[in-house]
Formats: C-alpha cells, structure tokens, sequence
C-alpha cells in the first residue's frame, strides 16, 4: 500500500490508505453476510473485526474522507453483532449506541435511523411499546430510503398496535399504508441493513399487527402468505413467521395447525442457533396445555422441554 501520500488526521499511529479502507468495507459485507446457519460461527470473528476497526479510529492517521468511510463499516459490525443478542440486552443496546456514534461520524442518516429502528425493535420486544414507538416517530423524521421507510413503518404499526389500545388503530392502519406505500417505491439501492425488505415482511407483520387488533382472520391469511413468499436463505424470518402463525391460530382455537407451526418453528430455531426465535415458542407453551389432547400438542411439549 502507498502510505506516503496519506494526509494525518490528528492521530499519531501507523498511516492509513484507502486499499486499506477497501478491504475493511468489502471484509465488513463479507463478515455481516453469511447464510442464516452459518452466522451462528461467526460472533468471535465480527468482535476481532470490531476491534480492529475501532482501534484504527482511536490511533491510526488517516485523512476525514477516509475516517468517515472508516465509520460506516464500524457502524455496520455494531449493528451486526447486536443482532446475535442472546438475552443480554445491556451488551446488546450498547453495540446500537456505539453504532450509532459510528454512523454520526459518518454523516450516515439513514444507517443511524436503522439503528434507533433496532432499538425501537428491543424495547418492544420487552414490551415497552411506549419508549418503542417514541425511537420510531424520531427515526423516522430522518431516514430517507424508501425501503429503510417501509421497515420502520412497519415496526411502528407492530409496537402500536401491541399497545392493545383500540383507539390507535387508525394509527396502526396509517403505518401500514405507508409502508406499502414505501415499499413500492423502494428500487434495488437499499441500506445493507434493510435489503432484504419484501413483500412477506409487509404481509406478516401487517397480519401480525392485525392479530393485535382483533382481525384474526385476516391476520391468519397475510401471516401465511408472508410466511410462504420467503427464500431459504431467510430461515430465521421463516421461524419467527411460523411462531406468528401458531399463535394467530391459537387466536383461532384451532390447536392442531398451531401445534405443527410451533414445531416447525422450534426445530428451525434449534437448528439454526436462534434464541429470540425459540423463545417465542415457549412464550406460546401455556397457551397449548388446555390442548393437551389434540393431535401434535404432546409432541410439541415434549420438544419443548428436552
């Protein structure tokens, strides 16, 4: 690499040229995009990579062009390693808000809107629908990708609608129409933390939305159509639709094809290394023992507690 063109920053370490910044975004996409089985390997070599970057941040000398690209993948491998959240929110939130100062830095405001999305997406996820859909209203006032929109859209109609207050549904419906909306406008030039948007997160979590407003029906055909227009390489979305559609039927008191999504959901998750995804079925168990005789419901309950 050529360092000797490199204009210092106001650090005093080893220079840093752009082949170098090259290789830290295209190595950052590499690390953040293995298949669904595979990212359950890889925590250890996204921290190095964190570690690595952040280091080159604090001592390295490198122009502020080159510092901002600096950032962005930083921002990235936060988010990223957030994502493999086992239950330890502290550690988790603290990965988003230091991807959040990355994405500052790097004058990323639609990779900083991903972020508070994330955010949002944990509160909720702790059922503190409030503070969730309060980070939403605000990232949304400054993400502008349409797809980035849609998604964020979608997660404010969720985190609404779980509120249970039926007097928001209007709201609920609004967020929806607009991710829609979003959604059809969004083109190929996406955020890589929202690329993979589609219609099946539109049809599932509009169904799972409409769940929490009483439209079961309807909540049960959008979850399954959103469930079947997913690839394979989206296996944990696959699991956390089909734990989503046993409780839409559950909703339904139709024990039966609730207990065989809850299995294929479960086993999924097991396989893939996926927690989130599995502790949504056990979220489910008590609502299955009035059923304890339907066909599936034993072997379910079994599953659940090897």
């Amino acid at each position: 690499m050529e360092h000797g063109a490199v204009q210092a920053a106001t650090h005093e370490g080893k220079p840093i040229d752009e082949d170098l910044v090259v290789y830290l975004e295209n190595s950052t996409q590499h690390l953040a995009g293995p298949s669904t089985e595979q990212r359950q390997h890889t925590p250890a070599l996204l921290d190095g990579q964190l570690a690595t970057e952040t280091e080159l941040l604090e001592t390295g000398r490198y122009t502020p062009a080159l510092g901002m690209r600096l950032h962005t993948p930083a921002a990235s491998l936060s988010q990223t390693i957030a994502a493999f959240d086992l239950r330890r929110h502290t550690h988790t939130s603290q990965n988003w808000i230091a991807g959040l100062h990355h994405a500052h830095a790097a004058g990323d405001r639609d990779l900083g809107s991903g972020l508070l999305g994330d955010l949002a997406y944990q509160a909720a996820w702790r059922r503190d629908h409030t503070t969730a859909a309060n980070i939403l209203h605000h990232a949304l006032t400054r993400v502008q990708n349409p797809a980035a929109r849609c998604l964020l859209q979608l997660r404010l109609a969720r985190t609404i609608a779980a509120r249970g207050d039926g007097s928001e549904r209007g709201a609920v419906l609004r967020a929806l129409t607009s991710a829609e909306h979003h959604l059809n406008d969004a083109g190929t030039d996406r955020p890589s933390w929202c690329t993979w948007v589609s219609e099946a997160d539109l049809a599932v979590d509009s169904g799972q939305a409409l769940l929490d407003l009483g439209d079961t029906r309807r909540a049960h055909q959008l979850i399954s159509e959103g469930e079947h227009l997913l690839p394979p390489t989206r296996d944990k979305t696959k699991g956390v639709f089909l734990a989503y559609r046993a409780a839409s039927y559950l909703d339904l008191k139709e024990p039966e094809p609730a207990a065989a999504a809850a299995t294929q959901s479960l086993l999924l998750a097991r396989r893939i290394g996926a927690p989130r995804c599995a502790r949504l079925v056990d979220n489910l168990l008590p609502r299955f023992e009035p059923y304890a005789r339907a066909h599936g419901v034993p072997e379910l309950l079994q599953l659940a507690a090897a």
